[in-house]
């Protein structure tokens, strides 16, 4: 037996997924692009599964032969990779993609639902004719949760049209009530959610609580959680996490049921039903949504080269640091002072910011600038609009910390670095924000702009309307590099660098591999595109995993059509949102980057 197929057959020996076996195999075709169905099983599972039963990946191409499709794209949104082999789907010349999502009491994420859409939006731009097959386990919720997300953000349907549309094309469809919600909280009002259909007959007749939708035994380490809630992913934990080099003072949570504690805390005060960092992440400007400054009224701020922190902010020596790969610290000697109660400590309060080194009087000064929150003392700040968080974080974070330092209960020679509130200004600050007099005054790197919604909540995830820009020539993507060695007939070996994003498992593009490279196999690498070719720029130490699949595809847009320091600022000087009661007008003088001196 070979080695292969002797991996298909230990495979099949956990069996059929739970609930397979009379679950219906396909529905019928969405919107004219989407087919859902459910996982084929390979034959190696025909001794477990009757004939009448069986559904192997040439049974669903010969059915789409027989309608006179042609499917170009076949998504599998399964956990695992113990079903079927995909060359059995390439074979048939359809291009398959691998799209994990776990399924079992989550939902797809945020990230999860962009990459879907991005993949979609990009086959069928090139591929109008043929149609994408989705499967799950089942080919219910997760594939219909995806589709739905695509005919409402891409085909501008209603959310309760798109819910329908599903349940008509597979009955019943979307049955489980977890993922109805978080559609209409995403896409809609979560209070016009449509009851849950009732489970069909097939669901509910071996139901195992031991294993998940695509019968892997779950994890017993994971939150069992009540009605309402999602079990989490088991969350990544890094082996050496460290923090930003020159930071005294940081020491990294190790221990359980600490560590946990520390990360859901988090997640909790963002509802981020996920595993990993919650935090908010920019999109990079592209000429398409460059529009936004013209929809609603933005704020404007430099972009510094530093690392990103959550702060989380829990009782006096209780000061935690999380960064993008979940990993926690402990910061000693850092006070933060109630405003109304100067002798007390603020707890129960989650900031956003980033780790910078200043350069200070011929000396590195690091400093954390706090430029977001979502919760103070308990409140959700994090629903109001973005002047009222930046007035809380003023008024009831920094301020109060100023007022012990005049008072001398807070000397800030020994704390291990500074804090400071990151300024925002009006969107006409921009053109200040770029010039030569701003970037003196700066004591750090700078390397481009960030756009903030005024209007808008704290959005965790990937959030579309906040927008990076950076000059087209500092764009850059975070990739995993793998080497591979080319070989081929009368061909020399060859070394290539791969370079894979998450989410996705084909490389998407290639890197000369030189000696710097080599060394640097496996490694996350942030690499900027120059001369028709990528170019590495820096070994990403402070990160674990590479950028998402939509990540990648967004800056690549933005290099393919880069908006220009031209185009950006006529495009604010003549159509940004503008109050029709209030004109703003930007001056030099307003702008005030944190000063050069050490305190």
């Amino acid at each position: 037996m070979s080695e292969r197929g002797g991996r298909w057959r230990n495979a099949a020996d956990l069996g059929p997924p739970p609930r397979w076996l009379n679950c219906p195999r396909k529905g019928s075709v969405i919107a004219e692009k989407f087919l859902p169905f459910k996982t084929p099983l390979s034959s190696v599972y025909d001794s477990q599964v009757p004939e009448a039963s069986r559904f192997p990946p040439s049974m669903l191409v010969a059915a789409i032969a027989r309608y006179k499709l042609k499917m170009g794209l076949w998504i599998d949104l399964t956990n695992t990779s113990r079903f079927y082999n995909k060359e059995e789907v390439e074979a048939a010349g359809i291009n398959y993609l691998k799209l994990q999502c776990r399924g079992h009491g989550e939902c797809p994420s945020a990230e999860q639902t962009q990459t879907f859409l991005q993949i979609c939006r990009n086959f069928i731009s090139k591929h109008p004719l043929e149609i994408i097959g989705v499967h799950c386990t089942h080919g219910f919720n997760r594939t219909g949760f995806l589709i739905a997300a695509y005919l409402v953000e891409n085909m501008s349907w209603s959310v309760e049209a798109a819910v329908k549309a599903i349940a008509m094309a597979r009955p019943p469809g979307i049955y489980k009530a977890d993922y109805l919600r978080e559609l209409f909280s995403r896409y809609g009002d979560v209070a016009d959610t449509v009851p849950a259909p009732p489970r069909p007959d097939w669901c509910i007749e071996e139901d195992s609580v031991d294993l998940d939708d695509d019968g892997n035994p779950l994890d017993s380490g994971q939150d069992e959680g009540g009605e309402g809630h999602t079990r989490r992913r088991k969350e990544f934990r890094k082996k050496n996490p460290t923090f930003m080099e020159g930071v005294p003072g940081v020491t990294p949570i190790a221990t359980q049921p600490k560590l946990i504690q520390i990360q859901r805390k988090c997640q909790d005060m963002c509802h981020w039903n996920s595993s990993g960092f919650p935090g908010s992440q920019p999109v990079s400007m592209d000429i398409e949504n460059l529009d936004l400054l013209r929809q609603k009224p933005y704020k404007v701020s430099w972009k510094a080269d530093g690392t990103r922190y959550m702060m989380l902010i829990d009782g006096e020596g209780e000061v935690y640091f999380v960064d993008r790969d979940n990993c926690v610290f402990q910061v000693a000697g850092l006070i933060f002072p109630r405003r109304k109660d100067p002798m007390g400590h603020i707890q129960d309060t989650l900031v956003d910011g980033e780790m910078i080194i200043d350069k200070a009087d011929g000396q590195d000064v690091p400093r954390y600038l706090i430029y977001d929150i979502i919760r103070f003392e308990g409140k959700e700040v994090g629903k109001t609009d973005f002047n009222v968080r930046l007035i809380c974080i003023s008024k009831e974070i920094c301020e109060p910390r100023k007022q012990a330092m005049r008072d001398g209960r807070i000397d800030r020679n020994n704390e291990p670095f500074g804090v400071r509130q990151k300024e925002f200004w009006d969107v006409t600050c921009a053109e200040s924000l770029l010039g030569e007099k701003f970037s003196r005054n700066m004591s750090h790197e700078v390397d481009g702009l960030i756009f903030q919604p005024v209007p808008d909540e704290y959005t965790c995830g990937r959030t579309m309307s906040v927008l990076k820009w950076k000059p087209p020539h500092l764009n850059s993507v975070d990739f995993r590099l793998k080497i591979v060695k080319e070989c081929g007939q009368g061909l020399l070996p060859k070394s290539l660098g791969h370079l894979y994003v998450g989410s996705y498992d084909q490389p998407i593009a290639v890197i000369k591999v030189t000696k710097q490279i080599k060394a640097l196999d496996n490694k996350i690498i942030e690499c900027k595109y120059e001369n028709d070719q990528w170019v590495l720029l820096r070994e990403r130490t402070d990160k674990s995993f590479p950028n998402s699949y939509s990540t990648a595809m967004g800056v690549m847009k933005s290099i393919k059509h880069p908006v220009t320091k031209e185009i950006l600022l006529g495009f604010i000087r003549d159509h940004r949102w503008q109050n029709p009661q209030k004109r703003m007008v930007c001056l030099d003088r307003d702008l005030m980057p944190p000063p050069k001196m050490a305190r």
